[in-house]
């Protein structure tokens, strides 16, 4: 049996959550209902608790949404089902030909930095060039190495870019055009913190951080992000002008590799690129 049975408190739950997604992706009860197959009353029913899904319908909603995986798992759960799509780690066994594929990508990347990351912008993977830099800013900055950097950014939790990008004592100083990637790094986190917990947990951490809250007074939560972020440091009077690109990883039914993005940054001009290749050659 995949059924739970649901507390009486379960369809209240449901609702709830269906209705938040449903007016984060702006969609109007009439648009879902006939994506999903069923009437407007129905779907209102469910909103309102009082009724409850089966499990079919649940997810031919889910789709109807474009849910990722672990959102399904979710609703699921909150209608008072089983969770149907396992989550194991990238370090499990049967994920050491997705480990591979990314390792390759990351290297064949080299001499500029990559990473992967999971939606909450922890880091699971990097290439050299990304320790590289990690290490050039530590250095200017007075570390006595990247771990270190590392533990003032983040303390004991997880490697986090966000944190590393937006902390005063990590990347920010060194960033040029600070402005603009502070607002760009704000709006996608704002936007994943409207339905993924982990994501609003971490924007609350990043909030914290001087200026951040006044900068994140001006972001449009509903604008249409650019898939490309440019970015303009200085250190130690070196000019390091990137791109970065943010890309999925993505296997169908796999949430695992679903949780993955691969950001892979590009030198934006020939002497970024004369300064990264040269970096790959220094001791």
């Amino acid at each position: 049996m995949n059924a739970i049975h649901p507390t009486s408190a379960a369809p209240s739950r449901f609702g709830d959550t269906l209705r938040r997604t449903r007016t984060v992706r702006r969609r109007s009860q009439l648009d879902l209902a006939l994506s999903a197959g069923l009437s407007q009353r129905h779907l209102s029913f469910l909103e309102s608790g009082r009724s409850q899904p089966s499990r079919a319908m649940l997810l031919r909603l889910a789709e109807a949404l474009d849910l990722g995986l672990a959102d399904r798992n979710d609703w699921l759960i909150a209608a008072g089902f089983a969770p149907i799509y396992p989550q194991r780690s990238i370090e499990a066994a049967d994920m050491t030909p997705v480990r591979e594929a990314l390792a390759r990508m990351l290297r064949h990347h080299e001499p500029f930095p990559a990473m992967v990351i999971d939606r909450a912008w922890n880091l699971v993977m990097s290439n050299e060039a990304t320790e590289r830099m990690i290490t050039m800013v530590s250095m200017v900055a007075g570390h006595a190495s990247s771990d270190a950097l590392w533990q003032t950014v983040c303390g004991d939790g997880p490697r986090n870019m966000v944190q590393m990008s937006l902390h005063p004592a990590g990347l920010r100083p060194f960033v040029v055009n600070a402005d603009e990637v502070v607002a760009a790094l704000l709006a996608r986190l704002s936007q994943e913190a409207l339905d993924h917990p982990p994501s609003a947990r971490l924007r609350e951490v990043v909030m914290a951080y001087p200026g951040i809250a006044a900068a994140a007074r001006n972001i449009d939560v509903s604008a249409r992000l650019s898939p490309v972020l440019a970015t303009h440091f200085r250190i130690a009077g070196q000019d390091l002008r990137l791109f970065a690109m943010l890309s999925r990883f993505d296997m169908p039914r796999d949430l695992t590799a679903e949780d993955l993005r691969v950001e892979t940054l590009y030198p934006a001009d020939a002497d970024s690129e004369k300064l990264l290749r040269g970096m790959a050659g220094s001791p």
